[in-house]
């Protein structure tokens, strides 16, 4: 994967939690300091503005891709060496990126908490990810944690 343009892309950054992780990002990285990273949606003028907000300078890449847009997810995953996901709900905006990230060798990391759509995702795309060398990472976020602790107390193999 060294022939990636960005290390992380996070994808979601005009939203409240996607903004939220495009400011630690950038207060832990800074911009063009080692890891190379861009914030992503599917406007580019909302971009620009987070950008702007969050205090980052203009040379912070915006990268445009729209989870309608199965194409625009592939090209995204194949130019990052992970994605950051908080576009959710995942069971409705989700499975275009999981399955882009699967072909393409990508890692990818959400906060989603609907286990059932984790559970989908894992029978559909598990052999392909393994396949490709993408790590799916599903869970990984304080929003999970409640719901998570809930569960595993009912379903201790989770």
């Amino acid at each position: 994967m060294r022939d990636r343009t960005y290390d992380v892309v996070v994808y979601g950054a005009t939203g409240f939690t996607g903004r939220l992780v495009a400011e630690h990002m950038l207060d832990k990285y800074g911009v063009g300091q080692g890891v190379s990273w861009a914030i992503a949606g599917r406007s580019r003028t909302k971009l620009e503005a987070v950008r702007k907000e969050i205090g980052a300078p203009d040379s912070l890449p915006l990268v445009i891709a729209d989870a309608s847009d199965p194409a625009s997810l592939l090209a995204m995953a194949k130019s990052t060496r992970a994605v950051i996901t908080t576009v959710g709900p995942y069971q409705l905006y989700g499975e275009g990126l999981v399955a882009a990230c699967a072909e393409a060798g990508t890692d990818y990391v959400d906060l989603c908490g609907e286990p059932a759509w984790m559970a989908e995702m894992i029978a559909k795309y598990d052999a392909k990810a393994k396949a490709s060398g993408a790590r799916i990472v599903f869970w990984c976020g304080f929003a999970s944690i409640p719901f998570g602790v809930w569960l595993g107390s009912l379903m201790p193999w989770i």
